[in-house]
């Protein structure tokens, strides 16, 4: 994950389980009754982003969910986490390095059918069946650009985007891709949000995607 970021955030990773993963206290309680998959990947996560926060000097604390179970960051922190099967990231930045970030990952299999058609418009369908498919799902690869782009833009504006709202364009040569967002957009230090740009990789059987504004 970390190849996909910028350097100035900082990002843990886990294949697999994690053996001394915890929740806090108070993570806990909130969490409530849950089944134990859900438990487990809740706390890895949370491990996750408590060694990533150590990582730029910010104490552990309990990281709590929001009411559209978005992570709380510590004040003046920006973060992201995103989990699959037997995968669990977790990135970090100081608010005065990087304005928002999201990241996802993805199995990297086809999308179960009839999905794309809910979560691609024309326009991009007609973009993905352009691009070369050997060996790439290039379906998922956009599945996944959107679920990143879509956590950057929630800790900008509190609010979540509907499939519809971001055209996404891929570029397989660069492992780039470009969001362009069609819905009223805030302005951010003098910048419209209109145009958000990430990354991509496919490795170990993954696609890990990340889309990060700096300051």
């Amino acid at each position: 994950m970390s190849t996909i970021l910028p350097g100035a955030a900082a990002s843990v990773e886990v294949f697999g389980g994690l053996s001394d993963a915890s929740l806090h206290p108070e993570e806990a309680a909130a969490l409530g009754r849950v089944s134990d998959r859900r438990r487990c990947e809740f706390s890895v996560g949370r491990t996750c982003a408590r060694r990533a926060l150590a990582r730029i000097g910010v104490p552990a604390t309990p990281i709590l969910s929001g009411p559209n179970r978005e992570p709380l960051w510590p004040t003046g922190v920006v973060g992201s986490i995103t989990h699959c099967p037997d995968y669990c990231a977790a990135v970090v930045a100081l608010r005065t390095q990087i304005t928002t970030v999201g990241i996802d990952a993805e199995l990297h299999a086809p999308l179960p059918r009839g999905v794309l058609n809910i979560v691609a418009t024309k326009e991009e369908q007609q973009s993905l069946s352009a691009l070369p498919s050997i060996d790439t799902c290039w379906d998922r690869v956009l599945f996944s650009a959107k679920e990143s782009v879509y956590k950057a833009w929630f800790q900008i504006a509190g609010s979540w985007l509907g499939f519809d709202d971001a055209i996404v364009r891929i570029d397989p040569q660069r492992r780039r891709f470009t969001a362009d967002l069609v819905v009223a957009t805030p302005a951010i230090f003098g910048r419209s949000m209109t145009e958000f740009e990430g990354r991509f990789l496919i490795s170990d059987g993954l696609i890990l995607t990340a889309v990060s504004i700096g300051v």
